[in-house]
């Protein structure tokens, strides 16, 4: 799981745990000028994920990491799709960040809030 806060203008993600392992990431920042907007989606993970690289994929049990389809890299960190959330980024390294967070509807209302 991820732990999502804003600080200095940024939106910091923090991975739990072994998702840090699984992930091969412990932490993102990404300036919130480069946030696009962020949505509860449970069904994204059925969704094709493409080639990972690196990261980790066991299904039904996690995505975590680094994957690239059509171009786009997105990072994964979900072990539970019922509370997964999608922030759309632009001009970063990722263009998505699909994350499982404790409470999907707050997650993304603290994104949203703090693009206003």
């Amino acid at each position: 799981m991820a732990l999502i806060r804003i600080a200095n203008d940024n939106l910091v993600v923090v991975m739990e745990g072994l998702d840090k392992l699984w992930a091969f990431k412990s932490r993102l920042t990404i300036p919130l000028a480069n946030v696009r907007g962020a949505t509860v989606d449970p069904g994204i993970a059925t969704d094709f994920k493409g080639i990972r690289a690196p990261g980790s994929h066991l299904p039904g049990v996690i995505i975590a990491g680094t994957f690239h389809h059509d171009g786009d890299k997105v990072f994964w960190d979900v072990k539970d799709a019922s509370k997964a959330i999608v922030v759309e980024l632009a001009d970063e390294e990722y263009t998505r960040l699909v994350l499982q967070v404790d409470d999907p509807r707050a997650a993304v209302a603290l994104v949203e809030n703090a693009l206003v």
